[in-house]
């Protein structure tokens, strides 16, 4: 669908649950997902059937040239009256520090604002999660402020750091 440099992008699938099991159960992976690590493949099935039926998102699969499968990435919710959506991202602990997220990321902005036709993308971060907040920093996005007590995880409220990116903020996109 989406092809960068070293990755490619399609609809997230049922068919992606084993391997995204293996991701969705580490807890390095998981520790900022706002999800708890996953005991089974069928929760994995079960996240993804979520994730396909939501009206208003879209989630992909990041692949490799060779279709290995290394995390997934989309829009958690977009507002097309606003013309703004949210992002989310996490990728497989064995592919870190390798510049795919960085290319999904580029894959995601340009689907954004070329194809949804969106004004503003936003993405909500943890403030301990140092290499995301990089990595929304690098691709441009500016950190607008803490969002105190935003969600809620294990009856744990907790706060979020907001990122922007709007379209005036990439001209050549």
């Amino acid at each position: 669908m989406y092809n960068q440099k070293q990755i490619h992008l399609r609809p997230i699938s049922i068919s992606d649950a084993p391997t995204l099991f293996q991701f969705w159960s580490n807890p390095e992976v998981t520790a900022f997902m706002n999800i708890t690590p996953m005991h089974s493949v069928e929760q994995a099935e079960e996240m993804i059937l979520y994730i396909i039926q939501l009206e208003h998102a879209d989630r992909y699969t990041i692949l490799l040239e060779d279709d290995t499968i290394v995390g997934t990435c989309g829009f958690n919710y977009i507002d097309a009256v606003n013309q703004r959506g949210e992002i989310g991202y996490e990728i497989g602990k064995d592919f870190w520090r390798r510049g795919y997220m960085t290319q999904a990321l580029q894959a995601l902005i340009e689907e954004g604002f070329q194809t949804l036709k969106l004004n503003r993308i936003e993405a909500k971060v943890e403030p301990g999660n140092a290499p995301s907040r990089r990595l929304l920093e690098k691709a441009g996005f500016h950190e607008e402020g803490t969002l105190r007590h935003f969600e809620k995880l294990n009856d744990i409220f907790l706060d979020m750091v907001m990122y922007s990116l709007l379209r005036s903020d990439c001209p050549s996109i």
